[in-house]
């Protein structure tokens, strides 16, 4: 499932981009106790993650499950955060909005058996390439264009 919008660019410098959506979804377990989204490597496009909820799977036992997410910070230092502590008994699921990370971004299970399903969406925003030439069209007509007058004033009564 995609869906797609476009944008343009605020600056106005790079052209518009394109931002597609796709379902993302994983499971973290003791046997799969982490997952790496990457995206994929090509020039022109950025992969994100956005997460949505996190909740206990069936079959959860009563114990603390600590999900943690490691990503790059704005210095480009990788950090891990906590983002969900659930227990079957008081907090099977959180939902955490709209929170996203750019790839790589690694999902553990840091205490706990699970299973602890993730949910969310894979963005993929892309620049159009916009194209110039077309725009010399415009100019050109311009000279054509009869110089401004100036309006006339109103007289007084």
């Amino acid at each position: 499932m995609s869906f797609e919008e476009t944008e343009s660019s605020e600056l106005g410098l790079s052209g518009p981009s394109t931002m597609e959506r796709f379902l993302f979804s994983c499971e973290l377990s003791s046997k799969v106790p982490f997952f790496t989204f990457q995206g994929d490597d090509e020039d022109d496009t950025e992969h994100f993650l956005e997460f949505r909820t996190v909740c206990l799977g069936e079959g959860a036992k009563e114990e603390s499950n600590v999900v943690e997410v490691t990503a790059m910070n704005h210095q480009g230092k990788t950090i891990s955060v906590p983002v969900a502590n659930l227990h079957i008994n008081c907090l099977p699921m959180v939902s955490l909005g709209e929170f996203e990370l750019k790839a790589p971004v690694t999902i553990r299970l840091k205490a706990g058996s699970g299973p602890v399903n993730i949910s969310g969406l894979h963005l993929i925003s892309s620049q159009e390439e916009s194209d110039l030439s077309g725009d010399d069209d415009e100019f050109e007509d311009d000279e054509n264009l009869s110089p401004i007058k100036p309006a006339k004033k109103k007289q007084k009564l």
